[in-house]
């Protein structure tokens, strides 16, 4: 692995795991962008930010890497209606529309980015 690619996946392992460990300081957040039709929100985003931790430092090691970006991908794919919800509320509330709608297509860019490790 060169040099450029392995900063990318030290990148790529921190945003993961400050992404997991934010819906333990920070749940609030993750449960108003939770879609209605979630059962029991509040586990699911425990078990959300406990994924994405394993994730993080699953990527970390090369026996592991493949799966966890793999697992990364499908992830991002889950949690994306929680996306599409935060941007249909920011809409209401005519707050952050621009980063929120923004945020939908970086969806495809991270999907990028985590098969570039499989």
């Amino acid at each position: 692995m060169n040099e450029l690619n392995y900063i990318s996946l030290i990148i790529m392992s921190l945003f993961y795991f400050f992404a997991g460990v934010s819906h333990f300081k920070n749940p609030v957040f993750f449960l108003k962008i939770t879609p209605k039709w979630v059962i029991y929100p509040k586990t699911v985003n425990i078990i959300v930010g406990i994924i994405e931790i394993l994730l993080a430092v699953g990527l970390l090691f090369q026996n592991t890497r493949s799966i966890s970006a793999s697992l990364i991908i499908a992830l991002l794919i889950l949690v994306f209606p929680a996306n599409i919800r935060h941007s249909m509320i920011s809409l209401n509330k005519k707050k952050n529309i621009g980063l929120t709608i923004m945020r939908l297509p970086l969806q495809g860019v991270l999907i990028y980015w985590a098969y570039s490790f499989i």
